[in-house]
């Protein structure tokens, strides 16, 4: 009987043996991916992946952030709807480069638009790039760019960077850092640009005309927002700081002439262009000094410079207002608590302080909503497409809801904009 009993332990010692020997060898063979680090810790993606099969659900899952993932599929759209290399990625600025080392390993794409494409990326590719003689790209519409080899998408992408720089390319550095131009393209196109080579002669130049020619009427310096300045013959980050400069270091208005001589990005000689003109009303600055009474003061009515004042900076007051915009109004005091780059605590302060009136806040049915509207607001762009299509074909909205499979937390946020 012992005999028995020591050879069926013998036989079980032995068979866990065999099991443990197995599964340290399934353990060796498994891929370390010890070295791939995601933002929010995230580890849905661990094996090769092609980025343009990605939802915006999957680019979450890498850990990009709701806002980094619609800025990356927005560039996706813009560039013609495919990434066509880890370079071309690599060029979106939601993208770190941090992030970008992380996940280069694992794209599936080729390294370069020069590099030999496989098969499965020919669909991909891109008309070459033809330029019959000189050029200056400013004067170029959106459906000369398409002549010249880009796609429609391309083209309108660069239009808008144009008008993001102000209109102009300025210089052929500045027209390089245009992320649809990929290095190829911009080698061949360089030799017939014309444009100067660097951006800082010219943009002196120009701003020193423009002031010249573009000032013709009085202004009052404390009513111009950075357009304004803009219009005067300043580039944009001079306008923000001539801007930043009047809200922070003036709390909200110039007194005087010297007051505006005073700020560093104007200089004497634009100055002086300027003084002519200059006409500051002192019942301004005499109103912008008195304080708000913020338990009077609406949060869907609140301005930037009453958040300044209420001591939000520049970024968190801009994220609020934008934020408040695309919804249409906040409907809650939660929202502001849940807007990006907001201080938490101070947002808290601020939602106890103010009233929030969303009476006048628009709101729709699922089936009367417009489509724009949908496409835009923040609640309910990622499911736009499928309620527009399903209202079609479902006239009801008991059925949309059950069709579109929300998770109950985003099902309860659109609900606040609806009837």
């Amino acid at each position: 009987m012992m005999k028995k009993s020591y050879y069926q332990k013998a036989v079980f010692l032995g068979i866990l043996l065999i099991i443990l020997s197995a599964f340290q060898k399934y353990q060796d063979k498994k891929e370390d991916f010890s070295d791939v680090k995601f933002i929010s810790g995230h580890r849905s993606l661990l094996s090769e992946f092609d980025p343009n099969h990605l939802d915006a659900k999957q680019w979450e899952n890498l850990g990009f952030s709701e806002k980094q993932v619609s800025t990356i599929l927005n560039y996706k759209k813009m560039i013609g709807g495919e990434f066509t290399s880890k370079e071309q990625l690599k060029k979106c600025f939601a993208i770190s480069s941090e992030k970008f080392t992380e996940l280069e390993p694992y794209l599936l794409l080729p390294e370069t638009n020069t590099e030999k494409v496989p098969d499965h990326f020919k669909s991909f590719e891109r008309k070459s790039i033809t330029v019959s003689g000189k050029f200056n790209p400013d004067h170029l519409t959106a459906q000369e760019w398409v002549k010249m080899g880009f796609s429609e998408k391309q083209a309108e992408a660069i239009i808008k960077y144009k008008q993001y720089l102000g209109g102009s390319f300025i210089s052929k550095e500045k027209f390089r850092e245009c992320f649809i131009i990929n290095d190829e393209n911009y080698q061949r196109l360089k030799p017939y640009l014309l444009l100067p080579e660097k951006a800082a002669i010219h943009e002196k130049n120009s701003v020193k005309h423009v002031v010249k020619s573009v000032i013709q009427s009085q202004f009052d310096p404390n009513i111009l927002d950075i357009e304004g300045w803009k219009s005067l013959g300043f580039t944009e980050n001079q306008a923000k700081v001539i801007v930043r400069y009047r809200e922070r270091n003036l709390k909200g208005s110039f007194k005087s002439l010297e007051d505006i001589q005073k700020c560093f990005v104007i200089t004497a000689e634009k100055f002086e262009e300027m003084k002519p003109y200059i006409r500051i009303n002192p019942s301004y600055f005499k109103i912008s000094q008195e304080k708000t009474d913020f338990s009077k003061t609406d949060l869907n009515l609140i301005t930037f410079k009453q958040l300044l004042e209420f001591g939000f900076d520049e970024r968190s007051a801009g994220s609020l207002i934008g934020f408040r915009k695309k919804l249409g109004g906040f409907v809650n005091k939660q929202q502001i608590l849940e807007t990006y780059n907001v201080d938490k605590e101070l947002a808290q302060k601020l939602t106890d302080n103010c009233p929030l009136n969303a009476s006048d806040i628009p709101k729709y049915t699922l089936l009367d909503a417009p489509e724009e509207w949908l496409k835009s607001h923040p609640y309910f762009k990622y499911s736009a497409d499928k309620i527009i299509f399903y209202r079609i074909s479902y006239p009801d909205e008991k059925k949309i809801w059950k069709l579109l499979k929300l998770k109950p937390e985003y099902e309860a946020r659109m609900r606040l904009y609806l009837k």
